[in-house]
């Protein structure tokens, strides 16, 4: 852990650079050697990446963002209430944006003791960490660095808590891996404990599709600069302008793909891997899946995982819902 001035917020690392760096060349290798090629979305956020994402939740094709915080600032107050927490947690907190919401309903009901921003961008946390801890100084800002495939059950237990994962951030897991983070997040949590989590529903492909290719191009860039990581973190050559971001819908799955497709046959060298990789022309690495969703199936998932869905919060034309379960 590591302290920072009285005064100020306090910080656990548990994905340091050599961490992170030893995990993104393990999974790169896997992922760029498969049958289909892929990578996980948790490399899109290195700071620029989440420069980028924070662009794309103002783009007006991107209702996610804006129908959830509609929702919060309707219901913030019913949701503190409903969950007698004193201790809130955010999982992939980012910036923190929409969890002030949060944090202006616990002032308001002065039950705030202490706020858990969880990521897994470092930087990004600390510069979060550092605002939030002046917008609300009799608030204890305990950050946590950690990715959540590995770090969740390190997450303090101390006080009521209540842990939120919103943006549809779950919909980046596919079914079986869903299972498995809602059953670890169910595990965290002590009889009583809360957990809030915001589900992108399932509507029109055609708004789905743009929401994840804006005209402005931006999710294009934000896609393709996961190309940039790897170049960087691995001594990659990519050409980045060698791909096209593609986004298309799946039905069968309800779900969103986004891919990187290769304009040419190239080879590509990471030298840190000791590894070269060809891609032929047209085809596509897939760099990340958002499931949309039914609210049956959310309620379904979060009874199997162990957690109790206590209240459901959607917008006026359902395309966003709020669910608070309990364990």
């Amino acid at each position: 852990m590591t302290a920072t001035p009285r005064g100020a917020y306090s910080i656990e690392v548990h994905l340091p650079p050599e961490l992170l760096s030893k995990t993104l060349r393990e999974e790169a290798a896997i992922g760029l050697t498969a049958v289909t090629k892929y990578l996980a979305p948790t490399w899109f956020y290195d700071e620029r990446g989440c420069e980028l994402f924070e662009e794309i939740t103002g783009l007006p094709e991107y209702y996610p963002t804006r129908t959830e915080r509609a929702i919060l600032e309707q219901r913030c107050d019913d949701i503190v209430a409903a969950s007698g927490a004193d201790t809130l947690v955010e999982l992939g907190s980012g910036t923190s944006a929409k969890t002030r919401l949060l944090l202006d309903a616990f002032a308001r009901a002065g039950s705030l003791r202490r706020f858990v921003p969880f990521d897994v961008a470092e930087a990004t946390l600390r510069a979060a960490a550092t605002a939030l801890k002046s917008e609300y100084p009799w608030v204890e800002v305990h950050a946590v660095v950690g990715d959540f495939r590995q770090h969740l059950e390190l997450i303090p237990r101390d006080g009521r808590r209540l842990v939120a994962f919103l943006g549809g951030t779950i919909g980046n897991f596919r079914p079986e891996e869903r299972r498995g983070l809602l059953s670890t997040i169910a595990r965290t949590l002590s009889p009583g404990e809360c957990f809030l989590v915001g589900t992108d529903l399932v509507k029109d492909p055609a708004r789905l599709v743009a929401a994840y290719d804006d005209a402005a191009g931006v999710t294009a860039e934000f896609n393709r600069n996961v190309l940039r990581v790897l170049n960087g973190a691995l001594g990659g050559d990519f050409d980045v302008a060698g791909f096209d971001h593609v986004a298309r819908y799946n039905e069968r799955e309800e779900w969103i793909e986004m891919w990187l497709r290769s304009r040419r046959r190239q080879r590509v060298r990471l030298a840190d891997l000791g590894l070269a990789v060809v891609f032929e022309e047209g085809e596509a690495l897939l760099t990340e899946i958002s499931a949309k969703f039914r609210p049956e199936v959310v309620r379904s998932e979060l009874v199997a995982a162990g957690l109790e869905p206590i209240a459901s919060w959607s917008d006026e034309a359902g395309d966003f819902a709020l669910t608070l379960a309990r364990r």
